[in-house]
């Protein structure tokens, strides 16, 4: 049950005065919940009245400086006592209503559009002095303020606030309704215990929780909102310690839970490895070697294996797989599109029939009778490498002896489906890959119940890509190379960000590029997106890897995992549109073979500086951890190839790139307070639990109370 201390946070946004129905429902949407939550039961995530006080404002309107008309400056806020004068309303429709007024350094306009000279009139009587605040533009060397954002008596001065929070709206909600809701809720905020050991508050000079919560959101410097200040940070820190607290208790219940016991008894292992037509890297053995340890301890396994573009992920999990079924258990591959799952199953098949293992390939496009052979094939055990996408854990699939699951980009899939999958086998094992080098921060953040390994290596042979910027006006002689790429024999990626075209948008879109090279270069050109069916897709690749196709026009569909070993250039459009660790992703297709490589960042001009400083660092290095770190800091940790739809954590008061050394604490503070079982008994147990309910770690609690 949550404390009867915290209820008053936890009511819903209707007990607000002026909050009606329809604003209700817009608040829900801004906060991130629905409306119908907002009156169904206490256990019901959004919104309440805790959710507005950590929706925090991104910007202040400073209004504190005082001017006189002689010295309003343009395009800026200001305040200032005035006389009002003349009233002037609207010669013709859609003409503004403009009110004279004055002070002693002279004369400027308040200028109103579509108001009602009556309300005006009452509003401003002539002759009466007003305090107004607003934005001043001039016209004609005459100053004016467009509809002023205050204006009251003089004697009225203190309903202007000095600094006013601006926050993130939606259609129909004001700046000022959102500003006195929030009033209300920090109201109902009651007095809490400090859960922050006094060493920490004296370090960092944190405000407690509800002094950083009435600094935000009713700040007395500019500096109370930035990220940087006191009152932000301490608020971040909390949110982190929460996330931290409620990561390692869920690593310790894993640690608890029994998995399924897969020692190495290295037969099929070492002749999967015999049969690898490469040396491994010594990061890919230090991995294997992690990864053995777990699979033969009777906890249950639970590892990230992050590498590179290109670092020999997939071998990795090979071999995992074959320990699984030196056990006589089953391995599962979860890839997230049918292409990869398709290119996974043609590189492991092969070598699974080397050791005397069977693979299948489960996908969507499984029907009738071959899936029933296939289904018929997985319970009865007679495979033991299930390879495929979300097929795998429909509700007709039942596993003989599941008890390794590898989930490939794993940030594609949802909690939902991961759980789906491990529920198909008892105490099944997880290992998740990715392509995309995670920052330490975000590591620390979405993975601290984890244990992580990371191939940092490529394999022996792999050739240096070297990139190139160019504008989109050097397109003639871009298509002059390819030219002579295709007369040589190369293959080539040309990725489009659009599969078509679009009236909104000036993005070359992939079926127009098609057809442009087409007409140019003959039936060489082939043609690949994700809306194609997928039978067409995978004549395209197959045509592709053959060599009937050497001019490949794509979207991201083959952003992923694909691998033509022989590709050796790629072309990106619209580079500038891309993110980093994208466009590393994208580059990575080539490079993979023995022929020397290249990438043209095909850039439209006018580049923004942003944009630039993106390209040229992707020139610079093809380190895809550099890269991260670069994508982090940015753009932030939400788009780092999508990542946001992971189950990274969906942060209001921490940030990933300028919090790093809070979230390095709050991880070590973590740790210590769950080791300390007896904390949990005392005073600041019960604080730190007020601590998880406030940022909605329930679910940790339920761990806590479970041991």
């Amino acid at each position: 049950m949550r404390p009867v201390l915290l209820q008053p946070l936890f009511a819903s946004l209707s007990t607000l005065t002026g909050i009606g129905d329809k604003t209700r429902t817009r608040l829900a949407a801004l906060l991130g919940g629905s409306a119908a939550a907002a009156d169904s039961p206490l256990n019901a995530p959004l919104p309440r009245l805790i959710d507005l006080l950590h929706f925090p404002p991104y910007a202040v309107i400073d209004r504190r400086a005082v001017y006189t008309v002689a010295s309003l400056p343009a395009q800026k806020i200001a305040t200032l006592t005035i006389t009002i004068g003349r009233h002037r309303p609207p010669q013709r429709r859609n003409s503004p209503y403009k009110i004279t007024a004055s002070d002693a350094g002279g004369a400027m306009e308040l200028v109103f559009f579509q108001a009602r000279g009556d309300w005006l009139q009452k509003q401003f009587p002539a002759g009466e002095q007003r305090l107004v605040s607003g934005k001043i533009e001039y016209f004609n060397g005459v100053p004016a303020m467009i509809h002023p954002d205050y204006s009251v008596k003089v004697e009225e001065a203190s309903l202007i606030p000095p600094l006013e929070p601006v926050y993130p709206l939606t259609a129909g909600l004001s700046g000022r309704l959102l500003g006195k809701a929030v009033a209300q809720a920090l109201e109902r905020l009651p007095e809490l215990p400090e859960w922050l050991d006094k060493a920490v508050l004296r370090q960092e000079k944190f405000p407690s929780y509800g002094e950083a919560l009435r600094l935000l959101h009713h700040p007395q410097q500019p500096e109370d909102i930035a990220p940087a200040g006191p009152a932000r940070r301490r608020l971040a820190y909390d949110e982190l310690l929460a996330g931290q607290i409620a990561l390692r208790l869920t690593r310790r219940q894993n640690r608890r839970s029994p998995g399924a016991s897969l020692p190495l008894n290295n037969n099929y292992t070492q002749k999967l490895r015999r049969a690898l037509p490469f040396q491994l890297t010594a990061g890919q053995e230090q991995s294997l070697a992690e990864i053995a340890a777990d699979l033969a301890d009777s906890r249950r396994m639970l590892r990230l294996l992050q590498g590179d573009v290109g670092s020999g992920k997939t071998a990795v999990a090979l071999l995992a797989m074959a320990q699984a079924a030196e056990s006589g258990a089953q391995a599962a591959l979860m890839a997230p599109t049918e292409i990869l799952a398709r290119q996974h199953y043609a590189a492991i098949a092969p070598l699974a029939e080397q050791a005397g293992l069977r693979a299948v390939l489960l996908t969507g496009r499984e029907k009738g009778a071959r899936r029933a052979a296939l289904l018929q094939h997985i319970a009865q055990g007679e495979a033991q490498f299930i390879i495929g996408t979300h097929a795998l854990f429909q509700p007709d699939i039942a596993y003989h002896n599941l008890a390794l699951a590898v989930i490939d980009e794993q940030h594609r899939f949802g909690v939902e489906q991961r759980l789906q999958l491990l529920a198909k086998g008892k105490g099944v094992n997880i290992l998740v890959m990715t392509a995309t080098p995670i920052p330490r921060s975000l590591v620390l953040t979405a993975y601290g119940d984890m244990d992580i390994s990371t191939l940092r290596e490529k394999p022996q042979g792999r050739q240096p890509i070297a990139t190139a910027m160019l504008s989109s006006a050097k397109m003639a002689a871009l298509l002059a190379a390819v030219r002579r790429a295709l007369a040589r024999g190369d293959k080539i990626y040309w990725i489009c960000p659009l599969v078509e075209e679009s009236e909104k948008s000036d993005l070359t879109a992939a079926q127009e590029r098609f057809a442009a090279l087409r007409a140019q270069f003959g039936a060489v050109v082939g043609l690949v997106h994700g809306k194609m069916p997928a039978a067409e897709k995978d004549a395209a690749m197959a045509a592709f890897k053959s060599g009937a196709i050497r001019l490949l026009v794509a979207t991201t569909v083959v952003e992923v995992g694909v691998d033509i070993s022989d590709a050796s250039i790629m072309i990106i459009e619209h580079a500038e549109r891309f993110g980093l660790a994208q466009l590393h992703q994208l580059r990575g297709r080539v490079g993979r073979g023995d022929k020397a490589s290249s990438c043209t960042l095909l850039y439209k001009e006018p580049l923004s500086a942003n944009a630039r400083v993106r390209l040229s660092i992707m020139r610079e290095t093809e380190d895809g951890f550099r890269l991260a770190e670069e994508d982090l800091r940015l753009r932030g940790e939400g788009d780092i190839l999508g990542l946001r739809q992971s189950g990274l954590p969906d942060f209001r008061f921490a940030d990933s790139s300028r919090h790093r050394d809070i979230i390095e604490m709050a991880a070590k503070h973590a740790r210590l307070l769950v080791q300390d079982e007896a904390l949990w008994a005392g005073e600041q147990g019960e604080a730190l639990r007020l601590l998880l309910y406030l940022f909605r770690q329930d679910k940790a609690l339920r761990l806590l109370q479970s041991g």
